[in-house]
């Protein structure tokens, strides 16, 4: 008493298909297949979207370019 043999899941494998068809089987699993792809690239998707953006600097405005140019005529 407990678990299934080999021999139990054959069997119950073999009547399925008898009841199902293969076709239809494999259309179930097709669309099994396509919707786990789906959820993947969903939370691929999410994963993205959740990460914060990177932060790049803006460049320098002209005022503080030119204080830095003065610093450097005046250390030169």
């Amino acid at each position: 008493m407990g678990g299934f043999s080999i021999w139990h899941w054959l069997i119950v494998l073999v009547i399925v298909a008898l009841v199902f068809g293969t076709k239809k089987l494999r259309n179930i699993g097709e669309d099994m297949g396509s919707a786990i792809k789906g959820f993947r690239k969903g939370m691929q998707e999410g994963d993205e979207a959740s990460k914060p953006a990177e932060l790049k600097a803006d460049p320098p405005s002209a005022s503080a370019q030119a204080s830095t140019n003065a610093k450097d005529r005046a250390e030169g």
